[in-house]
């Protein structure tokens, strides 16, 4: 038998990696759920100990509470972990309507996915209930499946757990926290009353968040992407051809660009984070000086090496999209948020900041924060690198998750101290505003100890 303190469930599981944080830390995952059966067998290989139910949760929810029963009896988890699907809430959504638009925000039936997380967390009372999700989870309106009014799915959840739970809610940048990425994201973390750490870490007003150890408030400094790419120490490749587009490492390698993608992004500056959309060349004359609205050539009249199409007339056009997208990203700041879009040219900053190219799945997860032994089995061959960029792109890193364990450790262990966050910390405060938490201090009463 397990430590009762290290048994752990994980829902809407993806690949395992943001687990993997948790397992790190000292947590043991009896049962993964997770819609895709891809998905789960990557899961699986990294967590050998763990039983996998897949399927769609809202039918399947019952059937990982039994399984975890079926393993450990009555003994209640120490941690539930859920990231459910953040496609709704995202800001790279142009059809999610506005995010006080309740009937809106739940025409995407996955913005009621919290239900499930209720569900699971009443039926087996685990110590820990902790949610990731993009920071509109606090705020995107959607309709209360019961009463119908407008509320935040975060604001459902809290609703729907606070008989027994104390909710820490923080906004974070995870670049704050030494992965080399910007990543916004939201965490709750629900401690049950009656745990005895919750008294402790009540009464020292602090969080069960780790510090913000980069961050320059605390004094720290993020890492770089040029420094990340530098520790990484992959060989370099590039889109022009086959031959050096390629590595020994089927995850270490990029798309090949043999049309005019390849001389538009080479015209890019390298290091600067700038775009193709202000590119001052012609792939015939070479450099010339245009303004931001031209198309053609000011010399031949050719299309400049910008994001051009023809359309049906023959007239040449910008190509609709994002400002942000051809873009390198720049070598002295985090890298961008890695997406599930990772592997496509016109996405959101997915350019190399300085070789002709996108960056490589290998790249994005390393950048993720995955360890360099997870296990991703055949998943290239049976899957392609589409899906695997697209697992990774979901993850939550587990440098993260793992120092974020720790901390719950130290609670179950009745320990508070300075690794800890404040619950005055701007992360902690903007959360609670966000969600109409607006008490300057966490009340103490509450907690049944």
């Amino acid at each position: 038998m397990r430590p009762r303190t290290l048994r752990a469930v994980s829902l809407f599981s993806n690949c395992g990696a943001g687990d993997l944080g948790y397992a790190q830390a000292g947590f043991q995952f009896d049962v993964m759920a997770e819609l895709d059966p891809r998905r789960l067998e990557v899961c699986l290989l990294n967590h050998r100990g763990a039983v996998g139910v897949p399927g769609d949760l809202r039918e399947t929810w019952p059937s990982v509470v039994a399984t975890y029963r079926k393993r450990a009896g009555a003994v209640r988890p120490a941690l539930l972990a859920a990231c459910p699907p953040c496609q709704g809430m995202s800001s790279a959504r142009s059809d999610r309507g506005n995010a006080e638009d309740a009937d809106a925000g739940s025409r995407d039936k996955r913005n009621l996915l919290v239900t499930v997380i209720a569900n699971v967390a009443t039926a087996l009372q685990p110590d820990f209930v902790v949610v990731e999700n993009v920071q509109a989870f606090l705020t995107r309106k959607i309709r209360h499946p019961d009463t119908q009014e407008a509320i935040s799915a975060a604001r459902l959840l809290i609703a729907d757990l606070k008989e027994n739970y104390e909710v820490f809610p923080v906004a974070v940048n995870l670049c704050d926290f030494g992965v080399p990425q910007t990543r916004k994201r939201t965490f709750l973390t629900f401690i049950r009353r009656d745990l005895r750490g919750l008294g402790s870490l009540l009464a020292s007003q602090t969080t069960p968040f780790p510090i913000p150890t980069h961050a320059k408030d605390y004094g720290g400094k993020a890492i770089t992407l040029r420094q990340a790419l530098s520790h990484f120490a992959l060989p370099s490749l590039d889109a022009r051809s086959s031959e050096t587009a390629s590595s020994s490492n089927k995850l270490h390698c990029v798309p090949i660009w043999q049309d005019r993608r390849y001389p538009m992004v080479a015209a890019i500056p390298r290091h600067t984070g700038k775009s193709a959309w202000q590119n001052q060349a012609c792939e015939a004359c070479g450099r010339v000086s245009v303004g931001n609205h031209a198309v053609l050539c000011p010399r031949c009249g050719s299309p400049l090496l910008r994001p051009v199409v023809k359309n049906p007339h023959g007239q040449y056009r910008f190509i609709k999209g994002f400002k942000s997208s051809y873009s390198r990203m720049k070598s002295d700041l985090p890298a961008a948020t890695i997406t599930t879009a990772s592997g496509h040219i016109g996405s959101d900053h997915t350019i190399h900041p300085y070789e002709n190219r996108l960056l490589s799945a290998l790249e994005c997860a390393r950048l993720q924060t995955f360890p360099k032994t997870f296990k991703w089995g055949a998943a290239v061959d049976k899957w392609g690198l589409t899906n695997v960029r697209s697992m990774i792109g979901e993850a939550v890193p587990p440098l993260f998750t793992r120092k974020h364990g720790k901390i719950l450790l130290r609670i179950l262990a009745n320990r508070t101290g300075s690794s800890m966050m404040s619950f005055g910390d701007v992360r902690i405060r903007s959360a609670r505003k966000k969600l109409g938490l607006l008490s300057k201090r966490i009340n103490h009463a509450k907690a049944m100890v």
